[in-house]
């Protein structure tokens, strides 16, 4: 039987004439989901495995067939393999090329299952993969982080609110700021996995299959902990792939977030931190500048991200059950997805690793915008004051202070009496390093807590 060239080439019986060369075209998937064919060859071979083992082929065509799945293996990642875009996907390419290479018993191949099942499972298999380097590169930028966080330990910083001067804290509690969002974003990914690690061979185009397969033995030769539990919601549904794009998104947010700041930390404005030749680009028309290309990127790529999302949640919004060839359009978002995350974790790394920081700027800004106003309404509190009326006193104080143009250092004890006879000279203790020193509770600043962090962030990456 001679195989037609046109996007049905393997289920033709129904169509007296092969596809419009345009439909095909339109319609065919292989030029991007041919990047799952290790997974497609997996699932392929666990198939016949179970076939043989069921007495459904025999053992014989079920080593043939393996064999040559085994081969087609190795001729794409040798380069050989030819991709040729009548056969419409990657499962109809593996398909086809097996039954040339082994004719007629590899049309056994297909017994027992669907595409509909067969790509949830190649899709479920990448995701697995993925999700493995996904937490493998968020927690080798929290290494990057903690490493700038221990070697700048006692390094001063300015707090911000609304991108205002709030209070002082430690460069290092900052960091590990990004440490905890990107455990809960390890987190979020490891709780995905649960869902995406259930194995859908067996639930055919979407009533299951006609054959007394064993589902079990596939799940353990492909690795899955466990069997779906509905033929149409297994092929029917592609929650698992937005699952593991909303924890990119937040993901990519929070990478965002850390961009923004290096983006303002490395202008003229702040200057703390200087990065690395490796990780900055220079301007076509103005020598002077060393722009921050990688922390901007990351910003925009995380929109890309988000896009992806957004996409496939319009695509699902509103299909019947069970499959739909909309479901066509998951790939190419998830692939995009998985493959910029991966990125902006890996130059992320190399960049947070290599940046250096400018402890005297930093110090030297933090003394600026009455930083430590807060800490003189705690001190009035803490002399009977109600915080209420402390913060009203201080707030006058500060308005009081800008209008002679000078810093809480700078006014004498006289001055400080006029809005609460409470100020004694102990007042002038209130300093910088008291402020941070003062926030010594679980969570805060004070170096104590600090290294506390520190140590128990190290241990948490190391028992991971």
């Amino acid at each position: 039987m001679k195989v037609m060239k046109n996007s049905k080439s393997h289920i033709r019986g129904r169509f007296s004439k092969p596809a419009d060369k345009l439909l095909t075209q339109y319609t065919a998937s292989l030029p991007f989901d041919r990047r799952l064919y290790k997974q497609d060859i997996a699932g392929g071979i666990a198939h016949v495995k179970m076939l043989a083992k069921q007495g459904i082929i025999s053992g014989e065509e079920s080593r043939q067939i393996i064999e040559g799945l085994k081969s087609i293996r190795k001729e794409i990642e040798q380069g050989k393999f030819e991709f040729k875009p009548e056969t419409e996907d990657i499962h109809m390419a593996v398909e086809a090329r097996l039954i040339e290479m082994v004719g007629e018993v590899g049309r056994k191949l297909h017994t027992a299952r669907s595409r509909n099942d067969q790509v949830v499972l190649d899709t479920r298999l990448f995701l697995k993969e993925a999700i493995s380097d996904t937490v493998s590169g968020i927690k080798g930028l929290q290494s990057a982080l903690l490493d700038v966080a221990e070697a700048n330990i006692k390094v001063i910083i300015t707090g911000y609110t609304h991108l205002q001067v709030a209070q002082p804290v430690l460069l290092a509690h900052h960091m590990l700021a990004y440490f905890e969002m990107l455990e809960r974003d390890i987190d979020r990914f490891k709780d995905c996995l649960r869902r995406v690690d259930v194995m859908p061979l067996g639930s055919g185009a979407l009533a299951g299959v006609a054959y007394d397969i064993d589902r079990e033995f596939l799940a353990k030769e492909l690795g899955f902990s466990r069997v779906s539990r509905n033929s149409i919601d297994a092929v029917a549904d592609r929650d698992y792939m937005l699952e593991y794009e909303a924890a990119a998104g937040i993901c990519m947010m929070h990478l965002s977030r850390l961009a923004e700041e290096i983006v303002l930390w490395s202008s003229a404005e702040f200057d703390f931190i200087e990065l690395d030749d490796n990780f900055a680009t220079g301007s076509s028309i103005m020598p002077q500048k060393k722009n921050p290309d990688v922390a901007e990127l990351a910003r925009g790529k995380t929109g890309r991200v988000y896009g992806h999302l957004m996409a496939l949640l319009t695509t699902m919004k509103a299909l019947p059950l069970a499959y739909n060839r909309d479901m066509q359009e998951d790939k190419q978002g998830l692939f995009d997805t998985v493959d910029t995350l991966l990125s902006t974790l890996e130059v992320f790394t190399g960049m947070v690793r290599t940046l250096r920081v400018k402890p005297e700027n930093t110090l030297k800004a933090a003394g600026r915008g009455y930083i430590l106003a807060t800490d003189l309404a705690d001190y009035l509190v803490k002399k009977g004051e109600s915080f209420r009326a402390a913060h009203e006193i201080v707030g006058k104080l500060v308005n009081y202070a800008a209008g002679k143009g000078k810093s809480f250092r700078e006014l004498d004890i006289k001055e400080y009496r006029k809005f609460s006879s409470l100020f004694g000279d102990d007042v002038r203790k209130i300093t910088i390093e008291y402020s941070i020193a003062s926030r010594n509770v679980a969570g805060g600043t004070a170096p104590a807590q600090v290294k506390r962090s520190l140590a128990k962030a190290r241990r948490i990456i190391e028992r991971k």
